[in-house]
Order: C-alpha cells, then structure tokens, then sequence
C-alpha cells in the first residue's frame, strides 16, 4: 500500500457545482461545492460505473485526493486495485461536504441542509451526464465513520438510487455510540452559561482548538442532524437535560428513529435490490460502533438480505486499508 511510481496514473479533476438545495442553510455553509473526480488511465469516464465517496466527521471529499504521508491517498489506491486487476476500472467521486459544525451525516436536516438531495438531485447527475457514467444500477457509495452512517442510511432509504454501498465502521447502535458524550458536552457548556451559541463562537474565535472541542462540536452536529429545532441558534438543542443529562424521551425518540438498527426495520426489505452491500467494524472500535454493527448483521441474516460482513483487529482509526477489501467487491458487482 505504498505509492508505486511505476503505476500508470488516474486523472483528478475538480469541478465546481452550485448547488440549489443547500441555499438557505441554517448554519450558512457556502452552497458552491468542490467535486473531485478520479478517472483512471487511459479511460475517459464513458460507460464505467460510478462510485461515490462520503469521508468521515472533520473533512471533506477532497482530503482523500491530497497528497499522503508514507501510504497512498485515494486515487493512488485506485491505481494499484485497477493496475493490478484487482478491481475493475471505475470513476470514483469526491463530494466536499464539509460544514461549519465539522462533518455531515449524508441526510436531509432542516439546520445542516438537504445533503440526501445535494447527492442524489445534484451532485451524481451532474458527474454522471458530465463523464458518461454511473447510471441505474451501476452506482455505489461507500465511507467510514459518518460516511459509513452515510452509506448505509443511504442503501436503506433510497435502494432505487444506488445498486451497491460500503459501511466501514459506520455509526449505529446510537446508546453506545452517542450518549456517552454527553457528559463531556454538558461539563464545558457549562463554563459558558449552558449556552451553545456562546460556546460555538468562542469556538470559531479561538486560535487553535483541542481535540476534545472538535469531539464535543461533532455532538452538536449530531443534535443539529437527528433532532433539529428551527427556532433554535443553529437548529441545536440537546437530547439530554442540560443538568441531571437525563435523556428528553421526545427528543432522543428523533434521535433513535435514525439509528440504522431501528432504520433496517422499516427498510430493511429494500435492501435486497442492492447488488452489493459491504459492512464491516474494528472489534476494538473507541466508539462501541462494533456492537451496533454485529447488531444490524445479526439483523440482515434474518431477513435474508445478502451481505458481507466482517470485523478485523483494529480501532476506529486510520482504516482505509480496508478499502483494498470493499471497493473491489463493489466495482465488481457493479461491472457485471
């Protein structure tokens, strides 16, 4: 996994789309979005399919086209998969969708923005109709973390759309995986009058910010993504009481009903049209994600969807390794 110089090389394009439905955004996050685009040797794009990358919490679709310390970026790995025969050649997209609150869940919130419309109105038919490729049942997207949130929400809730998607450790089992950090939210909230606009825009003035203040922004996106309030300071409010964090039965309700182990209950059965679906998990994840992925694999086995599953020896970072595993399995589906 090492760059290779000897590997003939894919072409990155960016492109820029303007988008309509991220207008008006509560947060004011820009609507004129970057779009990497991998296109490999030697082709132009025509008639391969498409595969959609949604990057985890902090960046964006282009941080995985940047150049990369000791190990290959994204395209470089491209390379090697499709050099080597590993993976047939496809055109792979880079979507910036990045916000003000550090990351996104790939859905549709009244405070984040339309994200589910940007991808499947916007962004996919704008690289499909521009490079020739992609099309029904010869599109897929794949990412970790809140990108693999992100895959899987979007496998379950529009399969019509996709034929294929990636979850690497994506975030499910939401008790184990969210509510713990509350505590931590409600402790520095507190040092400014329990009062989340005052504490984000010390946040946004700062110099330099901790590593704990970026976990505790991802918090709030999370609360502005599952359980948005319009008439609130960036559509936050919390699930959980600011004192005693006793969790709001009525908010954390919203919160749950997007938790994919409560999502595959409903649409769970439209799952069985996707052509390829890919889920796998650190047994040793940070965040406990492994035991809502073993969770909703137990789940799929019962309703006889066809899936692969896995966990491997690792934690939540640094995996895109495992992309060596599951963009094969998805190209491959999608090219037959």
């Amino acid at each position: 996994m090492r760059r290779d110089p000897n590997i003939p090389r894919g072409e990155v394009h960016r492109l820029w789309l303007d988008s309509k439905v991220l207008a008006g955004n509560m947060l004011g996050d820009p609507t004129n979005r970057i779009i990497d685009v991998y296109v490999p040797h030697g082709q132009t794009g025509c008639g391969l399919p498409l595969l959609v990358d949604l990057v985890g919490f902090t960046a964006g679709g282009p941080a995985h086209t940047n150049w990369k310390n000791f190990l290959e970026n994204l395209p470089e790995r491209l390379d090697r998969l499709i050099r080597t025969g590993e993976m047939p050649p496809c055109v792979v997209a880079f979507p910036d969708c990045f916000t003000r609150l550090g990351g996104n869940q790939y859905i549709n919130s009244v405070a984040v923005g339309r994200w589910a419309d940007f991808l499947l109105q916007e962004m996919v038919p704008f690289v499909e109709q521009k490079y020739g490729c992609g099309g029904q049942g010869r599109r897929a997207c794949f990412g970790k973390s809140s990108g693999g949130y992100g895959s899987i929400a979007h496998a379950m809730l529009y399969p019509d759309f996709w034929a294929g998607a990636a979850c690497h450790s994506g975030d499910m089992g939401f008790e184990l995986g969210y509510l713990p950090d509350y505590p931590k939210l409600l402790r520095a909230l507190a040092k400014y009058d329990n009062s989340i606009e005052k504490w984000l825009k010390k946040f946004y003035e700062q110099p330099k910010v901790k590593d704990t203040e970026i976990h505790d922004l991802m918090t709030l996106a999370m609360c502005a993504t599952y359980d948005p309030d319009p008439d609130a300071y960036w559509g936050l409010r919390l699930p959980v009481d600011m004192h005693t964090c006793e969790t709001i039965p009525e908010r954390w309700k919203n919160f749950q009903a997007w938790d994919p182990l409560n999502l595959v209950e409903t649409c769970g059965e439209g799952l069985k049209k996707l052509k390829a679906l890919w889920i796998d998990c650190g047994d040793v994840d940070q965040y406990n994600l492994v035991y809502g992925a073993r969770r909703l694999h137990k789940r799929l086995e019962q309703l006889g969807v066809k899936h692969v599953y896995e966990e491997f020896p690792d934690d939540h970072s640094a995996i895109d390794y495992r992309m060596d595993r599951s963009l094969p399995f998805l190209a491959k589906a999608l090219a037959a």
